[in-house]
């Protein structure tokens, strides 16, 4: 009726009203949602898609929406930021407008909170995990010159170990861990041992001794493997070089888990 019969404009206000609607709905609290993640051979790409309840995050409409997203992640090396992502046009929709036809359609406000990908340079393959129906993600790439179907099923496992691992690991290597981190960490260990009564004189060695177990504890390839605990992911990638008669070495990975914070 608004459209006086036009079904071109009447297609066209039922999208203002959607989109006025999702704007509305943009200040709701979004704390549910899915972790996607799409692979394409040696690149994998992962996203965190909120919505405002478990029942819409499990809907078919709004899991294909976070795949498809994911997959853009994976396809565009050169989009560093989510905003740069939401910019993305595909058949001449922007992703922003995918998500905001997705609110209007869903009910409810739906967010991309933030998006990552891992590439095995050169060589390699990349694989990933995701569990708990969505709850939790890990996407994982590894550098190697072996066949990349020889490689799936350990990138596969290292993003299952990845996921399992507790602490879960924040780093591939010490060389990866942020000196800020290992600045808070040093300074609080410093501040234990003087609270036990260490002498003055013995206080460096033993953070120096604590951190090493932290080492141990957050580096990828120092963690005992969750389905071996008798092997450590370095010795798991040293089996894995021996089997397939070529160097295997993690490239990197990413860990999501359903608002959790930056680090995981």
């Amino acid at each position: 009726v608004d459209a006086e019969g036009d079904f071109t404009r009447a297609g066209e206000l039922l999208r203002e009203r959607g989109l006025a609607r999702a704007v509305k709905r943009a200040g709701r609290e979004a704390s549910e949602g899915a972790i996607a993640m799409a692979l394409a051979g040696r690149v994998a790409g992962i996203v965190e898609l909120n919505c405002e309840t478990d029942f819409v995050a499990k809907t078919d409409d709004f899991q294909k929406l976070a795949s498809g997203i994911a997959e853009l992640a994976a396809a565009h090396p050169e989009v560093s930021d989510s905003d740069a992502l939401l910019a993305l046009e595909v058949a001449g929709e922007k992703v922003s407008e995918r998500i905001a036809a997705a609110a209007s359609t869903l009910g409810e406000n739906v967010v991309l909170r933030r998006h990552a990908r891992v590439e095995a340079a050169g060589a390699g393959c990349a694989s990933g995990y995701i569990h708990a129906g969505g709850k939790l993600g890990v996407i994982v790439a590894l550098a190697s010159k072996a066949p990349a179907d020889a490689l799936t099923p350990l990138a596969r496992d290292l993003a299952m170990h990845i996921a399992a691992a507790d602490p879960h690991p924040l780093a591939v290597d010490r060389d990866g861990v942020d000196p800020a981190l290992l600045a808070r960490e040093s300074e609080l260990f410093k501040r234990q041992a003087a609270q036990q009564g260490k002498p003055e004189k013995i206080l460096e060695r033993i953070v120096e001794g604590r951190l090493r177990k932290f080492y141990a504890e957050v580096c990828l390839l120092e963690q005992a493997f969750v389905k071996d605990p008798d092997r450590s992911i370095q010795q798991l990638l040293g089996d894995a070089s021996a089997k397939v008669e070529s160097p295997v070495s993690v490239e990197g990975f990413v860990r999501y888990r359903l608002g959790g914070a930056a680090d995981e």
